[in-house]
């Protein structure tokens, strides 16, 4: 059985991409670790999903996500890099729908340093 459920916050607002069958949207969720640190999680979600999180999702924004973990691979520099992520089949707003201004970085990512005032 391949399933997930992580609950967590967006560092950066989502990403949306819009193919001829379908939309696409991809955010990164920071998951609180048991003792220390979070982990960050890529996430993909497809269709009116897709839709509902690119409009309504921002940066900071609290989120369930219910999906399964997916293994992939790809070339960089004649090395082969894994990824893992999780493709979200339901993702629940939680917490407040005030929309954040996002910061910007140096490498386009937030780190978890930019969240002390939220978790």
């Amino acid at each position: 059985m391949n399933y997930v459920i992580l609950t967590g916050r967006l560092t950066r607002d989502p990403e949306r991409v819009d193919r001829s069958s379908t939309t696409i949207c991809n955010f990164t969720l920071a998951v609180d670790r048991m003792k220390e640190g979070a982990d960050f999680i890529r996430i993909t979600v497809f269709g009116k999903q897709a839709e509902n999180c690119s409009q309504y999702l921002a940066k900071g924004r609290q989120v369930a996500v219910q999906g399964r973990i997916q293994t992939g691979s790809y070339q960089k520099d004649g090395q082969t890099v894994y990824t893992q992520d999780v493709i979200g089949d339901r993702v629940e707003f939680l917490g407040s729908a005030e929309k954040r201004e996002p910061k910007e970085t140096t490498q386009g990512y937030a780190s978890y340093e930019d969240f002390d005032d939220i978790f």
